[in-house]
């Protein structure tokens, strides 16, 4: 058999060599050459310019070389990335540096392992190799690689009360919160699919370049006269990025954030208020790291330009406008902290002791409360918290107003016959992921949370009501954020509402407020990611069954590799996440964020914060002026409805990008600063 180049011709439907009856297209699809049809394509240009509308059933899928490559890669990519994540300066390995690597290892492994067939003639037939290394092996292995690559938001818990809070809480219990938020999205990812993976309006961007890179590491093409082809483009691009980074990652890291304001007025508080990189507003920074660059909008050569103009719109307006006229107007007593800051500060200025608060039964210390005084905010502290009011506000109002037809259509044609696109014909030859599989997932999960935190509950807190309660905001919240990040890149987040309202129902309880938390952003975040899998296997033609087992698979292996080392940093590291430990690189800047949240939102609850108690009650008008944002958009668009240009105005991007989670997961916002300067840099 040959390795998958150029054309795919899609009727091959034969068994290949050591390929599962789990990926054989379904009896019921018997339509012939569906691929042959030159003329059908993706209504979305993008899509139909990047995705081959041909295929090839034949290609092995689940085989020796997917599972091995696949396990390594995860198990790697995340013990490395969590035990960098705890440092001042974390490193992040994403799981392109797998997606590469693995190539050369692969096509290795089908050069010299046996082609021989074991168990010949039975049904457990099977070989270790059963070919040429193909593109849809490569897929499941960055599947793989995805799992790893990312954070696992769960382990915030466990560092929190582990080494901030200084309580118990044991491994069993760790784990299971962490593999229950992991895969609990799981579940309604796969009831989701009907309207985010199988209509083709909904193009997931980020996916394209993911399919650029499979085709220029796969496809075997002719060199066009005065041209080149997508592998010689792509090494070209590769050693020049390579050569580039040298200076900004290594050898000058001021090349970082450049702030030429602070060096002309090196003396000046107002100047280093303005300018300065790392404390300050950034304005007029240069900043020439591409991780810098992309450490808001992922990657601005993955978003679509109008994302990319709505986020600059957005970090000029809270940035350049909003932060600075609070501060200078002195508004909450802005002058008396840093005007970027991520710490929690006493009247006078001084950090908050937190300790001293607590009593023995990890409860507020009413009196000693009282004694300490009110919590205060950095400027920017608090209006990130209001700009993820608006937010989320500006997310429900925004879908229902321009996506709520389609929403409407989609679910009444999900009971009936509807036009596929290309794709979506292509996908129907394999046998699909029964919906009951995913609500299996569900409530499985849904029970293993319940046990944990009704048995557990001295070290979790969380009472069984709050686990349904978060499911049910996720639930709610995944469609039309779904929608959002499959139209945009852009994915708003839901860690603020949910610590809002545990802390409202539930005050004093800072555990809870942070499984809430977790349960209730993480599950949907996870189901996002997971339907973003789902339509990269949609466009690469990966059977379903198969995707739905490495990203199972991936999933349990990332969430054990990642809490087994941080629970082993955590017990041989002295003072680790300890800021004022002498020149420890172990700091643990995300965690004392959220470290700061939980205290907010659990231990005081936010109507000592932002309700009648409270001193920032004003900030909850960001709920009305988020909701009443879209409004306004979509009535300028019904007024002047040739003006293309007013539809593009995406106004949960233009808040959301720019909150970032900044308020409830400020991601080394002391520590990292610079990586918020310069939007108007990417975006030029």
């Amino acid at each position: 058999m040959e390795e998958s180049s150029g054309e795919i011709r899609a009727p091959l439907i034969t068994k290949a060599e050591g390929q599962e009856n789990i990926d054989q297209p379904s009896s019921s699809s018997s339509s012939p050459a569906i691929a042959d049809e030159p003329e059908e394509n993706s209504p979305v240009k993008q899509v139909a310019l990047t995705v081959p509308t041909t295929d090839d059933p034949s290609l092995p899928v689940l085989t020796f070389r997917m599972w091995v490559l696949g396990s390594l890669s995860c198990i790697l990519l995340s013990f490395l990335n969590q035990f960098f994540w705890y440092r001042t300066e974390p490193l992040t390995i994403s799981a392109i540096s797998a997606q590469i690597a693995v190539v050369p290892i692969g096509r290795f492994m089908a050069a010299k392992i046996t082609d021989r067939v074991f168990f010949k003639g039975s049904r457990w037939e099977f070989s270790l190799n059963p070919g040429p290394f193909n593109v849809k092996e490569h897929v499941l292995i960055t599947i793989f690689a995805n799992s790893g690559a990312g954070t696992v938001y769960a382990i915030h818990v466990v560092t929190v009360v582990k080494v901030f809070y200084k309580k118990h809480i044991s491994f069993f219990v760790s784990l299971l919160v962490v593999i229950t938020t992991q895969v609990l999205g799981f579940g309604w990812a796969g009831i989701f699919r009907r309207y985010l993976v199988e209509p083709a309006e909904m193009w997931w961007p980020a996916n394209l370049v993911q399919v650029s890179l499979f085709r220029a590491l796969h496809e075997k093409e002719e060199r066009p006269k005065g041209g080149m082809t997508r592998t010689q483009f792509f090494l070209i691009a590769f050693i020049c990025s390579f050569a580039y980074y040298v200076f900004p990652g290594y050898m000058f890291e001021m090349l970082t954030s450049m702030s030429w304001i602070c060096w002309i007025f090196p003396t000046s508080i107002l100047a280093q208020q303005l300018g300065s990189g790392l404390y300050g507003l950034g304005i007029a920074a240069l900043g020439l790291d591409w991780s810098t660059i992309s450490s808001y909008l992922g990657s601005p050569l993955a978003s679509p330009w109008f994302a990319t103009a709505n986020v600059a719109a957005g970090f000029f307006l809270v940035m350049y406008v909003l932060t600075p006229l609070c501060y200078w107007l002195n508004v909450y007593k802005a002058k008396t902290f840093p005007i970027f800051s991520d710490e929690l500060f006493t009247a006078t200025g001084q950090e908050y002791n937190i300790t001293s608060i607590i009593d023995a039964n990890f409860h507020l210390d009413i009196a000693a409360y009282e004694r300490e005084g009110p919590l205060y905010l950095s400027t920017f502290f608090a209006m990130t918290y209001g700009v993820g009011f608006a937010a989320l506000t500006a997310t429900a109002v925004h879908v229902l107003l321009f996506h709520g037809r389609e929403i409407w259509q989609q679910s009444k044609s999900s009971f009936q016959e509807k036009k596929m696109d290309i794709h979506t014909k292509l996908m129907r030859r394999y046998n699909q992921v029964p919906e009951w599989w995913f609500w299996f997932i569900l409530v499985v999960n849904i029970a293993a949370t319940i046990f944990a935190c009704q048995y557990y509950n001295d070290q979790l807190q969380l009472p069984w009501w709050g686990v349904l309660l978060a499911c049910g905001i996720a639930i709610f919240f995944t469609l039309p954020i779904g929608i959002i990040t499959a139209i945009t890149n852009q994915t708003p987040g839901l860690n603020i509402i949910t610590e809002y309202i545990i802390g409202y129902i539930y005050p004093g309880y800072p555990v809870a407020n942070m499984c809430f938390k977790v349960y209730g952003y993480i599950s949907m975040t996870q189901a996002v990611t997971f339907l973003q899998d789902f339509k990269l296997g949609h466009y690469m033609k990966i059977p379903p069954r198969s995707m739905f087992m490495a990203q199972v698979v991936g999933t349990l292996i990332a969430g054990i590799v990642y809490l087994g080392t941080a629970w082993w940093l955590m017990e041989t590291i002295p003072d680790i996440c300890e800021t004022t430990a002498s020149n420890s690189p172990w700091t643990c800047p995300s965690d004392t964020v959220f470290y700061d949240a939980s205290v907010i939102w659990g231990l005081l609850g936010p109507r000592r914060i932002f309700g009648d108690e409270g001193y920032y009650g004003a900030i909850n008008w960001f709920f009305l002026g988020g909701a009443i944002a879209p409004i306004f958009v979509w009535l300028a668009s019904k007024a002047f409805p040739n003006q293309e240009w007013i539809r593009l105005i995406n106004m949960p991007v233009l808040i959301g990008a720019t909150w970032n989670d900044a308020a409830g997961h400020c991601s080394e916002l002391h520590n990292l600063g610079y990586y918020r300067l310069p939007f108007w840099l990417c975006c030029v």
